[in-house]
């Protein structure tokens, strides 16, 4: 008998007090109560220094990398900065490659402190397509986030119906056939 799907997530926050984080925790506990394992990969804990193509392998970046590799599926969080997702977010992504995301499923959530953080999901899901990464088409917007959590839950009934689904989407679909390369992937030289 194989273990039960390994769901990892990734907020791309490092603030303390981090609605991400708060998102994404939530998220992996839909995962848990599908049946998968979850772990929080907390970027918090990794030196992994602006991307420099230079030098690849520096800091953290091969042991952020294995976590992703031994991941069935990935759960990446992002606040909303500038429309787009965060630097930090940024950083370990460009640490990574085909290697760490063709065929693995991705679920994407995001929260911003004003409206729907719609275009930094758009931006994230450009970037797991340009690894062959199969997208998980359920995601979470969290709107007005520190409207959205009290005490460190969702309040919104329905917007925490959408978080836990997304977890369990994760695992439902962590061994999804994988589609056929994208024209994005097909394109992305540097990430092979």
């Amino acid at each position: 008998m194989s273990d039960p799907p390994l769901v990892v997530g990734i907020p791309g926050s490092l603030r303390e007090t981090s609605y991400t984080r708060l998102g994404i925790e939530r998220a992996l506990d839909g995962a848990r109560r599908a049946g998968g394992r979850a772990e929080l990969v907390d970027l918090r804990e990794y030196d992994l220094p602006t991307y420099d193509a230079d030098r690849d392998e520096a800091g953290d970046a091969d042991a952020f990398k294995t976590r992703l590799r031994e991941a069935d599926a990935v759960l990446l969080g992002t606040p909303m900065y500038h429309g787009s997702y965060s630097s930090t977010l940024k950083t370990a992504l460009d640490y990574c490659g085909f290697e760490e995301f063709e065929d693995e499923t991705v679920g994407l959530l995001a929260v911003a402190g004003g409206g729907f953080p719609v275009t930094a999901l758009e931006h994230l899901r450009s970037v797991c397509r340009a690894l062959n990464a199969w997208v998980i088409p359920h995601q979470v917007a969290i709107p007005r986030a520190h409207a959205q959590f009290e005490d460190g839950d969702l309040v919104d009934e329905g917007l925490d119906e959408r978080t836990l689904t997304l977890g369990r989407r994760a695992v439902q679909y962590a061994d999804i056939e994988p589609d056929p390369d994208s024209f994005e992937g097909d394109q992305n030289v540097g990430a092979r």
